[in-house]
C-alpha cells in the first residue's frame, strides 16, 4: 500500500468521523436533523470501508469513494440555501475540497500502476 493511498484513506477516515459527529453539531436547522442523520450513517459505513481498505480489501475502495462523494454532495445545498451560517458554509466547503483531495489520493496509486504496465 503506497503512502499516497494511505494518505487518502486517512483523509476519508477523518471526513467519516466528522460525518459521525454531525448530529451533535447541528442546531436542527443547519443542517436539518434528517441530513445530519444521513451524514452520520454515511460516515459510519465509510469508516467501516476505510478500515477494510486499510487492511487490503481493494473492493472496498469504490464504494468508499461513492459514499464520500454522496456525503460531499449532501453538503452542497449549504451554498444555495438562504440563512445558512457562515461556519456551516465554510465546513461544507472544506468537506467538498477534502473529499476531492482524498479521492485523488486514493485513485493516484491505481493510475501510477496502470501507467507502469
Amino acid at each position: 500500500m503506497s503512502r499516497t493511498f494511505r494518505a487518502g484513506l486517512i483523509v476519508f477516515g477523518l471526513l467519516s468521523v466528522a460525518d459521525l459527529a454531525t448530529p451533535l453539531a447541528t442546531d436542527g436547522e443547519h443542517p436539518p436533523i434528517s441530513i445530519a442523520l444521513i451524514s452520520a450513517a454515511l460516515g459510519l459505513i465509510s469508516l467501516v470501508l476505510v478500515v477494510l481498505a486499510w487492511r487490503g480489501q481493494r473492493r472496498a475502495v469504490v464504494p468508499l469513494i461513492v459514499l464520500r462523494l454522496l456525503s460531499a454532495a449532501s453538503a452542497l445545498p449549504a451554498f444555495f440555501v438562504g440563512d445558512v451560517p457562515a461556519a456551516a458554509i465554510v465546513a461544507a466547503g472544506v468537506a467538498v475540497v477534502l473529499t476531492a483531495v482524498g479521492t485523488v489520493l486514493v485513485l493516484r496509486p491505481a493510475h501510477e500502476l496502470a501507467g507502469a504496465r
